[in-house]
């Protein structure tokens, strides 16, 4: 009997989907990814600390409009009690049975309104607390403690969860994210949106991060960059993203030599379009949650180059799928950079492994179904 079957006659579970905006980001994907792909035995409601973002429009297609509850400015101010209060009691009036909240500043309104109405709640821990200072780590390990469940989307943050902050293991699920491929394979066969620049039938390595937070340590390519043009080697990089950072990085690959290799393409739509002109991939980050830039790129059939940190190494064995290096290590880097262009045959193989893992393990269908089972079972304490 099929699951969807086996709930006739049962009210929907009624679900609250809380983050904190729909601007463009992994997270802010995965949950309207949610949305869509949950069965009909579920009454969705979204709400959001902010209603904003060109994420909205896909948003209100799917039918939902989200309840507000914004912060206003700093946490330490009134306001704060006053949303969790508001929470709480529409909360009750909705008859919610589970709220899932997936970051931080939403997990501040969230976990105590959940309480005080006595609703369960499910926390996301999607990285690894790389950006946040001592106090907000301490918030928000307490608020987490709070929860019915945690869901992190990398072992790497389950490990973080029980080892450091102490959480029961058999509260914490790892639940990685889903990739829809269809959906992807058809953003690749739409092309690109804009030019590239010309590189002369040269390899190419393509690194999709933002450029706000030193953590996705571009500078790191820049100087692996360097030291192949050193030993002869040339090899072009795009680099998809943007952020304060860029003129910084922009100066340096200036004064490291590789200007005329290096392509700063600024933010782009068209993503899976421009990994198909690539050779390989790369994130040399110096911590990272569960990398949708990574899952993209092996989705791509790309063999990726990724730092050991992380959520990189539930998606990439290395030899298999990809190479894995030390973080903030560009000699490592350059030196991972020469075995894939000194072996193309070896590294389309990794590629071919790279998208083969993703169709099996990182499908959209099962990160749905795992969810599903996972509210049930915290919910109404059913399912598998």
């Amino acid at each position: 009997m099929r699951r969807e079957e086996a709930r006739m006659g049962q009210e929907p579970l009624r679900l609250v989907q809380f983050t904190r905006s729909f601007h463009i980001g992994g997270t802010e994907v995965q949950v309207l990814e949610l949305l869509r792909g949950l069965p009909s035995s579920y009454q969705l409601q979204v709400s959001v600390l902010e209603d904003a973002g060109p994420l909205m429009g896909s948003l209100w297609k799917l039918g939902h409009s989200p309840v507000a509850f914004p912060l206003k400015g700093s946490v330490a101010q009134p306001n704060t009690v006053y949303q969790v209060y508001r929470m709480a009691q529409w909360l009750k009036a909705q008859r919610a049975e589970l709220v899932h909240v997936h970051d931080f500043y939403s997990t501040l309104i969230a976990v105590p309104a959940a309480k005080l109405a006595g609703v369960k709640v499910i926390v996301g821990r999607l990285d690894l607390s790389h950006w946040q200072g001592r106090a907000r780590r301490a918030v928000h390990a307490r608020l987490t403690r709070m929860a019915d469940h945690v869901i992190a989307n990398a072992q790497a943050i389950r490990n973080l969860l029980v080892s450091e902050e102490g959480l029961p293991a058999s509260r914490v699920s790892v639940i990685h994210n889903g990739l829809d491929l269809r959906r992807f394979d058809a953003r690749v066969r739409e092309g690109l949106k804009g030019p590239l620049p010309d590189t002369g039938g040269a390899p190419v390595v393509v690194h999709v991060a933002n450029m706000n937070h030193p953590v996705k340590r571009q500078e790191d390519l820049l100087l692996a960059l360097a030291m192949l043009r050193h030993g002869g080697t040339t090899l072009h990089a795009y680099l998809v993203g943007d952020g304060p950072r860029r003129p910084e990085l922009e100066k340096l690959a200036a004064e490291l030599g590789v200007s005329d290799t290096v392509h700063f393409l600024r933010h782009r739509t068209d993503v899976p379009a421009i990994y198909t002109r690539a050779t390989f991939g790369v994130l040399c980050s110096n911590a990272e949650g569960m990398s949708n830039a990574v899952m993209e790129g092996m989705a791509s059939g790309l063999p990726m180059v990724v730092t050991r940190v992380g959520g990189n190494t539930d998606l990439v064995l290395d030899g298999e799928r990809g190479l894995v290096v030390p973080p903030e290590q560009p000699a490592r880097l350059a030196q991972a950079f020469s075995r894939l262009l000194s072996n193309p045959e070896k590294a389309r193989g990794m590629g071919r492994a790279a998208r083969d893992f993703v169709a099996r393990e990182l499908s959209l269908e099962r990160m749905i179904r795992l969810h599903d089972a996972l509210y049930q079972r915290v919910a109404r304490g059913t399912g598998a």
